[in-house]
């Protein structure tokens, strides 16, 4: 008996792996793929000649490095609905090399987050192969639709991006999930450069915790409070504009510069909200006295600046910067960028006090 209860173990094992694979064959259906242009993207600032990127570039006169980060997608991302129970890209990005202080799938890759119960819930994420990418984003998920929400990669241009479902699945563009438009200019911090994907920069935070749109307009180390950026930002529609303004330059830039930014973004919008938020404390200044003096010194003038200003225009706000990237010293990647912790810290720093400004002008 105990040999034939063998011989019936060693055929039925056969069959049931035939069953599961049978299972397996049906869940894996064949895909189809749509262009992710014909959905929705949001984030974008104005229209521009190509989907994925931020700005138009031939509207305004800029050097070649911000011209260069204008086409990057940073900040962008495709809302969708679909039944599907798989998800799956195809990507084209423009050959930018990786950073030192970023991850591949930040640089280039994709985000996935998918609506559960009033939340954005993390789904997944488009692994980055050299720039040709084809990666599932989640698969062999619950049957019934779901609302989508991709961010494209923070450092790189997308030249073409395609959704792939189950070739019997729906897959549909939907209205922008946030309220409101928020412009907001800023350094690499704002940019993005240290978070883990592109949903963990702080704009994406907020704007999945405060259900609000918020613009990513970070340009890396290039924002120093310019004219060109006060031109561009003067010709866009916004509820209110945050400035990630004090990172990059020098406390003598900040007070040549500061006056004649803020006029002619002011004569553009007269009475829209302009939230400073002062630069963080660094940890590159902890022992190093002289990185301590320059931040301090960006810090001091930054802050005499705005208030200043606070004086003749009560419609300017400055959000001071205490604490902002944590106190534990393991905020940052390098001493200046947040690390994904840091970048929590950030936004519980200044998600409390935007609400309190923006209630002022109904924006909820």
């Amino acid at each position: 008996m105990k040999n034939l209860s063998l011989v019936f173990r060693s055929l039925a094992l056969p069959v049931l792996l035939l069953t599961l694979n049978a299972a397996g064959a049906q869940e894996k259906k064949p895909l189809r793929y749509v262009d992710a242009a014909t959905l929705t993207v949001i984030g974008k600032s104005m229209p521009t000649p190509k989907p994925f990127q931020r700005v138009d570039t031939a509207r305004y006169e800029l050097w070649q490095p911000v011209k260069n980060y204008s086409a990057f997608s940073t900040g962008l991302a495709v809302v969708f609905r679909t039944d599907s129970r798989t998800i799956r890209a195809r990507w084209k990005t423009g050959g930018y090399g990786l950073g030192h202080n970023m991850t591949a799938i930040s640089r280039k890759g994709l985000d996935l987050y998918i609506e559960r119960g009033g939340q954005w819930v993390y789904a997944g994420f488009g692994w980055p192969k050299g720039d040709n990418h084809d990666s599932a984003l989640v698969e062999y998920m619950d049957e019934g639709e779901k609302t989508c929400l991709l961010y494209l990669p923070l450092w790189d241009e997308v030249l073409s991006l395609e959704l792939g479902v189950d070739g019997d699945s729906r897959i549909e563009a939907v209205p922008n999930p946030f309220r409101h438009r928020i412009v907001v200019l800023g350094s690499s911090i704002t940019h993005g450069a240290s978070a883990g994907r592109p949903g963990m920069t702080w704009t994406a935070r907020l704007a999945r915790e405060m259900g609000l749109d918020f613009l990513n307009l970070g340009y890396s180390g290039q924002c120093k409070l310019q004219p060109e950026f006060a031109r561009m930002l003067a010709e866009m529609e916004a509820d209110a504009f945050v400035f990630d303004a004090f990172s990059n330059p020098s406390a003598r830039e900040i007070g040549e510069r500061l006056d004649s930014f803020v006029a002619t973004v002011r004569k553009a919008h007269p009475s829209t909200p302009l939230i400073f938020i002062q630069t963080e404390v660094r940890e590159t200044g902890n022992f190093n006295l002289r990185a301590r003096k320059f931040e301090s010194d960006k810090r001091a003038a930054a802050e005499a600046g705005i208030r200043r200003l606070m004086k003749d225009d009560r419609n300017i706000y400055f959000i001071d910067s205490p604490g902002m990237i944590g106190t534990d010293h393991l905020g940052t990647v390098d001493g200046s960028h947040p690390s994904d912790q840091g970048f929590m810290h950030m936004t519980r720093h200044l998600e409390p006090q935007l609400r309190k400004i923006f209630r002022k002008y109904g924006i909820r």
